[in-house]
């Protein structure tokens, strides 16, 4: 069993790097160069209660776990981690610190607990995607981003005053507005493989009720179509909304609605029996999420057609 190493503070994260005191307690930017990868990271399993953002290093060599699969990612890629999130690191990593460029930043939850920032991160969905979906900057997207990371450092690494604390929150939430815009960028273009993401979603919920597992497993989910599609839910249900407008669960729910009106008009079983049989628990939710779409109750749509 994989040992698991719980990384609950910035100090923390220093001293198990090798790293001085940090500047901050609750804020810290590492770079590659900083430290010397060692058998700490070797075949462990790393759980740290904070957000990470990381760029990659041109000269980082290794694979990286997270979630279910390993990744050797590009560079020039940022990667973000939410709080909780494991990651483990392979024991083929090295760290050649000959002109490296990629850098860590980190910050602790209680950096934004009393900032408008503490709601809105939960919008930034990228913090739950896989590593294989990470942001692939440009050139100038990546001038951009460090600039604003130098601002962040710079603010946290001089003596606090009363503007301290907001300037750097408002900093690290103008990164993530940045990083949202690269994005939508990114999957704009990407659009012919976005296309064949939508098709193929289409084709999974085909699939899932010719398979009947809806028998057995109820309505398809979100996380069951992006397994399929070897996409995180967040990415699946974000591609979806920029190629289309509706995010996954707008689709599943319209591709429910419309069998339940074929059902509903070529089957004299009654709304119960036909809440069932599209995977539904309670026949209420059906005749609810059916009249929350078309405005009509399902014995409305049916006597009116």
């Amino acid at each position: 069993m994989k040992k698991i190493v719980n990384i609950e503070s910035i100090h923390q994260a220093h001293s198990l790097l090798g790293l001085p005191k940090p500047k901050h307690p609750l804020i810290t930017c590492i770079k590659s160069n900083g430290y010397e990868a060692n058998s700490t990271f070797d075949n462990v399993r790393i759980v740290m209660s904070l957000y990470q953002i990381t760029l990659k290093s041109s000269n980082y060599q290794g694979v990286i776990k997270y979630g279910k699969n390993s990744y050797d990612y590009d560079e020039g890629t940022l990667i973000f981690v939410a709080p909780e999130q494991a990651m483990e690191y392979g024991n083929d990593l090295k760290n050649d610190n000959d002109g490296l460029d990629g850098w860590t930043l980190v910050f602790h939850p209680d950096l934004i607990r009393k900032h408008d920032l503490v709601d809105k991160i939960h919008q930034y969905s990228f913090f739950n995607y896989e590593i294989s979906e990470a942001l692939h900057l440009s050139d100038e997207e990546r001038k951009i981003i460090e600039e604003v990371l130098a601002k962040i450092v710079y603010e946290y690494s001089q003596r606090l005053d009363k503007h301290s604390h907001n300037l750097i929150v408002s900093n690290i939430e103008l990164l993530l507005d940045y990083c949202l815009r690269f994005y939508d960028r990114q999957f704009l273009s990407r659009t012919n493989v976005n296309s064949d993401i939508v098709s193929r979603f289409d084709k999974i919920l085909n699939g899932y009720y010719q398979s009947k597992k809806h028998h057995d497993l109820g309505l398809p989910t979100v996380k069951y179509c992006g397994k399929q599609l070897n996409t995180s839910p967040n990415y699946l249900s974000d591609l979806l909304k920029k190629e289309t407008g509706k995010s996954a669960q707008e689709h599943i729910h319209l591709f429910i609605i419309e069998k339940a009106k074929n059902t509903l008009l070529n089957s004299s079983g009654s709304i119960s029996e036909i809440g069932y049989s599209l995977g539904f628990e309670y026949p209420q939710h059906f005749s609810n999420l059916f009249k929350s779409k078309t405005g009509s109750s399902p014995k409305e749509y049916r006597n009116l057609n």
